[in-house]
């Protein structure tokens, strides 16, 4: 058979089964997986490098559907790969428990690179990806040896070109010139409220060659035409400019009454049109997810050569190993970091008790020696590194064309994708990433912090200026939902250090955590070292909080603070007339789960109140007697006359104190 009519088999069988995966779940989008099927036949036919029998494989190339509604198109691709998704997974398509989820999920089925749903998400963590390539390529190949050689590819949808996620990781991605990563564009014009017209008439080609991309725009139906884009993206290098592949195709391919209308864009074909797209493509017209017997032989035969392409590699990799056991030595370090280094590190210098400090401040001090024993550490800010305190001397420069083996990234004014790129950089492997901004900005962030959360990814994020403490930038910059709003997130991490010494323990105990994304959320304000804390106050600062100022006497009011607020609540607690004990919550979330640990700080029958320069929110669980909150937002000018004017002093914690003890 002509390898043509084979690849049209495996189109075919892609369609057959994409199709009754929807139908048999009664949902989905199988306009997608149709229109694409003999794009993605040639590329998972012949040119995608990976290995199911090993699908960690570190030299693999990359794959993300960034149109994740499509996820039929995957699963098929996957199943007739050889990976362990069975004909029966496929048949659960959408299912309780399923492996074949209504998206594509990171973690929960094997061959999925990255969670993807959310439009353009997936492609800027593709950039994150490619990034990760050229940087551990440049550190780790030698003239003999290439052990870091893979590319990147990634499926976007019309949606993932409107959304303005993909402007800002395309245009860094182009700014970088990331040659090895190839976008694959499913361009059929076609929206869910109907033409692409409606809303999108820009050119996407002059768009992304002028962010520096090289464009090929191809019959998406035509296979020698996908073989020969294809063939060339494989000739593309690192330092070439990223490559974007315009397929023209038409949405639903195959279905005869229903290919090219939006209806079927999120929608079964039915029984009917099925039958008819069968007899169409000329297969048996009553079996379901019908697999053509050349496509499966020509998989399996794939399979075996993809695998003996892994051994060859294992084997070069054990000759380099051998003639560089410095640089292997380095790569076992960085795809499985040893943070006890950090802990042999000297912090005393950085913890003063009479000198004031903003905790931004001591947390780019921290980041410098951390990246000094952590080769693995990558990241930056969004153009705020000199505020963010992020701009690391000892990441090596900054990462570009001419320093591919630095690891400081300069994101530009792109907070979404730096985020995602900060997910693609570890989902990649070899890296531990983190990224800054403003805390306000944090809301431009919200959607990748909320997939990293989704995918148990380990990012760091270093939000400072986290109060009204901004002071005369005024409202727009002065957070007052943000930190409470990201506490909503599951399985996200917020740590708010109240001075140096519980900064640099939050850095400490943020690196270890590796099941979830951390937030340090950091003052722009100088603040105290808080001299009261109780001597086992790092435990307690691991379960969620401990105590940092206890009166002499048994104390009738507990006060729960965070950050900046903590010191304030310390002098007013020294103040008060009222014996009060204050509380520094390291964590709210850890703090809720350890209960038997809230308990030991807080004394029975006694009112608990909550401290902090934002809104009460859910603060009310642990401190049911009252708040000092700010639930308007913030004011312009200089930041002690803003905390005056919103009652965040000594005095209002004084007056909500008395009151608490009056009506308790």
């Amino acid at each position: 058979m002509h390898e043509r009519d084979t690849m049209q088999a495996i189109a075919t069988s892609i369609r057959c089964l994409s199709m009754d995966m929807v139908q048999a779940a009664e949902s989905g989008h199988p306009g997608l997986p149709l229109g694409m099927a003999d794009v993605m036949a040639v590329l998972y036919g012949k040119y995608l490098k990976h290995d199911p029998i090993d699908p960690q494989w570190s030299n693999r190339d990359r794959f993300t559907l960034s149109a994740g509604h499509g996820s039929a198109l995957l699963y098929a691709l996957l199943h007739l790969s050889g990976y362990d998704i069975s004909l029966t997974d496929l048949q659960q398509f959408r299912q309780l428990e399923a492996k074949t989820a209504g998206h594509p999920e990171y973690g929960h089925t094997v061959g999925v690179e990255t969670t993807t749903g959310p439009l353009a998400a997936g492609f800027a963590t593709a950039v994150g990806m490619a990034i990760a390539e050229a940087n551990l390529a440049k550190r780790f190949n030698s003239s003999q040896h290439t052990v870091v050689d893979h590319r990147t590819y990634v499926v976007m949808g019309d949606g993932c070109m409107m959304e303005g996620l993909s402007s800002e990781a395309a245009s860094l991605a182009g700014h970088l010139k990331l040659g090895k990563l190839i976008a694959i564009y499913d361009d059929n014009n076609i929206s869910i409220e109907g033409t692409t017209a409606l809303a999108f008439s820009e050119d996407v080609a002059k768009r992304f060659e002028s962010y520096g991309w090289s464009v090929i725009k191809i019959d998406g139906h035509d296979f020698d035409a996908i073989d020969k884009a294809l063939a060339q993206a494989q000739l593309q290098k690192d330092g070439d400019s990223p490559l974007l592949i315009m397929a023209k195709t038409i949405i639903a391919k195959g279905a005869p009454n229903k290919a090219g209308s939006h209806t079927v864009h999120g929608s079964p074909l039915g029984v009917t049109e099925i039958r008819a797209a069968r007899e169409k493509l000329g297969v048996p017209v009553e079996q379901d997810f019908y697999i053509a017997p050349e496509a499966l032989a020509w998989m399996q035969q794939r399979q075996v050569e993809l695998a003996q392409n892994h051994k060859n590699y294992q084997s070069g990799l054990l000759q380099w190993q051998r003639e560089y056991p410095e640089l292997d030595r380095l790569w076992r370090e960085v795809h499985d970091p040893d943070y006890t280094k950090i802990e042999s590190l000297t912090w005393s210098d950085l913890v003063v008790p009479e000198v004031k400090t903003a905790t931004r401040v001591t947390s780019g001090k921290v980041l410098e020696r951390i990246a000094s024993v952590c080769p693995a550490l990558i990241g930056g800010s969004a153009d705020l590194g000199p505020s963010n305190n992020t701009l690391v001397g000892t990441l090596d420069g900054s990462f570009s064309l001419d320093n591919r083996s630095a690891r400081m990234i300069h994101f530009g004014v792109r907070e979404h994708a730096m985020a995602s790129i900060a997910s693609g950089l570890q989902l990649h492997g070899g890296f531990r990433s983190f990224c800054a901004t403003f805390m306000v900005f944090s809301d431009y962030m919200r959607p990748a912090i909320r997939l990293a959360a989704m995918m148990r990814q380990p990012v760091i994020y270093v939000l400072t200026h986290d109060s009204i403490y901004v002071g005369e930038d005024g409202p727009t910059h002065q957070p007052i939902e943000q930190i409470e709003s990201m506490r909503m997130i599951p399985n996200l991490e917020i740590l708010r250090p109240a001075d140096a010494e519980e900064t640099i323990k939050a850095w400490q105990w943020a690196l270890t955590q590796v099941n979830h994304p951390t937030v340090l959320a950091l003052s722009r304000q100088n603040l105290p070292i808080i001299t009261t804390k109780s001597p086992d106050w790092q435990r307690g600062f691991e379960k969620g909080g401990y105590i940092a100022y206890e009166p002499q006497n048994t104390p009738q009011v507990v006060i729960l603070a965070t950050g900046s607020e903590v010191s304030l609540a310390c002098s007013a607690a020294s103040r008060s007339s009222v014996p009060v004990r204050v509380v520094s919550v390291s964590s709210r979330r850890l703090l809720e789960q350890n209960v038997i640990h809230f308990h030991s700080l807080v004394t029975p029958n006694i009112p608990v109140i909550s401290v902090e320069a934002g809104v009460r929110g859910g603060w009310s669980l642990l401190a049911k007697d009252g708040a000092l909150s700010i639930e308007s937002f913030g004011l312009s000018g200089k930041a002690p006359d803003v905390a005056n004017a919103l009652g965040m002093t000594e005095d209002g914690i004084l007056s909500l104190v008395n009151r608490v003890i009056h009506n308790h």
